[in-house]
Parts: structure tokens; sequence; C-alpha cells
């Protein structure tokens, strides 16, 4: 059990610090992380919980993660739903958390609670299929630094700097586009405290990261020469 407990606490810890971020530090008058801040937040959460939990579990803290890695002949089958449920319980805790803390402020609405979304609920406006393109393509890209960068060639030790900054780099590309999601956990935990649109939108953030994962892990097999 040790691995899916490793698992609830690095999601709760992804979902708390970077949507957190999101949620009380964004916007915070005067000294507000913005954009920037909120894709640095991301990056470090996966940083520090790679180092941590990264002997005892892998550290995926996200369905896709899990799913891809398998695609991509790095991870059992018969972990693969106990990893899933796992992280779907760390993410909607860690916004639990967050929805008690921000709550605390006097006037607090919910509103979207750092959730993705398409359409009128993309924060640049973007469509649903611009979405749908952006997360496939971003978690392609995540999954393929993911299998690269723990490979038996890659430099050891520096995997968790590689996937957090890769993460980063993902956030500051496509917050505007959907909130940033490529992880179906993080998604659904927020959206379970947000307005209704949120949980109505959130099966983009599941099948498009989902077949992005595989795409990408697939694709480092071929390019890795991976058998």
């Amino acid at each position: 059990m040790n691995k899916y407990i490793a698992e609830i606490i690095g999601t709760f810890w992804l979902v708390l610090g970077g949507c957190g971020s999101a949620v009380l530090a964004a916007a915070f008058p005067g000294v507000g992380i913005g954009l920037h801040g909120v894709s640095l937040a991301f990056g470090l959460t996966v940083v520090t919980m790679a180092y941590t939990i990264g002997p005892i579990s892998g550290c995926h803290l996200n369905p896709a993660v899990s799913v891809g890695l398998w695609a991509g002949g790095r991870f059992p089958a018969k972990d693969l739903l106990p990893y899933i449920v796992s992280q779907v319980i760390g993410g909607i805790l860690g916004a639990g958390v967050l929805y008690l803390i921000a709550s605390g402020k006097a006037g607090f609405v919910a509103g979207g609670f750092a959730s993705n979304g398409f359409g009128e609920h993309s924060p640049g406006g973007y469509s649903m299929m611009a979405a749908l393109v952006c997360e496939i393509v971003m978690t392609a890209v995540f999954l393929f630094v993911i299998m690269g960068s723990t490979g038996k060639r890659a430099p050891a030790g520096f995997a968790p700097l590689a996937i957090g900054l890769c993460l980063t780099l993902i956030h500051l590309v496509s917050i505007p586009v959907t909130n940033t999601s490529v992880n179906p956990a993080r998604s659904l935990g927020v959206a379970v405290f947000a307005d209704a649109w949120a949980l109505q939108q959130v099966w983009l953030f599941w099948v498009a990261p989902i077949v992005g994962a595989v795409i990408g892990a697939l694709a480092y097999k071929v390019v890795g020469q991976e058998d």
C-alpha cells in the first residue's frame, strides 16, 4: 500500500501547491505571482515530490502519466487502476483543503476555482477544438520528456528537474488556453468544488491528456528505440 499512499500524498501536494498558487496568490494585491508564478509552482510540486516519493511510487501524480507509462512498457497493468484511484483521491483531498483555506476569506466565491475549461470558460476564450489539440500535444510532449529523462541512458538524478521544468513550460504556454490540465486528477479535484460548468467540461481533461500521453510514450519508444 505504500506506493498508493505516496501517490495520494503526492497528488494532494500537486493540487494544493499548484492550484493553491492560482487561487490564493496569483492576483494578490501588489505582489501577485501571476501566470509565471503559477507555472513555476506546478513545476516545483513535481520536483519536490519526485525527489521525495520517486523511489516509492515513481511519482506519477497523474492518471495520464500512469496510462502513458503503461503504454510505453514502463508500468504494469495490474497497478494502473489503483494508481488512478489514488491520484483522484489525492486530487480531491488537495482541492478540499484548498477550498477550506480559500473560503476563510470574507466574500469568497468559488467560481472557476482554478478549473480547466474551454469556450467561454477558457482564460483566453479558446474553442473546444483548440483546447483539445493543446491538451493532447502538451501531454504528449510531457510523456516524451518523462520517458526520456527516466530512461537508462539519461543522467542519473536529473529526471525530477527535467520533468518539473517541462511542466512549468507547459503551463507557461497553455494557461491562456485551458488553464492547463495535462492531468485528469488535477482537473477533477478542483472541478468538484467549482461552479457546475467545471464538471460538465471535465471530460475533455480526461480524454485529451490520456490520448496525448499514449502518443508521447509510443513516440519515445520509436525514437528511443526501446523494446
